[in-house]
């Protein structure tokens, strides 16, 4: 892309997003969609992409064009909101304090557990019969 623009990835579960984020109008497009479009008008995922922007008041300020891949649609906002977080760190460092206080900057570690062997999901087991 060009020069003035910042690049990062996010990530939840198995939802990748990779994120470019450059100087504009706030027009947030993913996978060539609105946003509004791409998580079918949900006000919750709406809520969710734009914390980093609100909080460091760049609402206005950048474009963020993403491309999303894996995982479902909360997932995929929550990779997105990492992967805004991430690109305003590159943009401006002074931001960093304010998006780790909120708790933004840090992977969400939480994924689906495996199954486990002899059992009937990664904890459930197969009812116990003593007789």
């Amino acid at each position: 892309m060009a020069d003035n623009s910042f690049y990062s990835t996010g990530k939840r579960k198995t939802a990748v997003a990779r994120v470019w984020l450059k100087p504009g109008s706030g027009n947030i497009q993913v996978n060539k969609k609105g946003l509004e479009d791409y998580f079918d008008g949900g006000e919750f995922s709406r809520a969710v992409v734009e914390k980093p922007l609100i909080l460091t008041e760049t609402q206005g300020k950048f474009d963020v064009m993403a491309t999303l891949r894996g995982g479902g649609k909360n997932a995929q906002a929550e990779a997105l909101r990492h992967g805004i977080t991430r690109a305003l760190t590159e943009a401006d460092p002074e931001l960093r304090i304010a998006l780790k206080r909120a708790g933004l900057l840090t992977r969400d570690p939480r994924s689906k557990e495996r199954k486990k062997y002899g059992k009937r999901g990664a904890r459930a087991s197969f009812q116990f019969s003593k007789r």
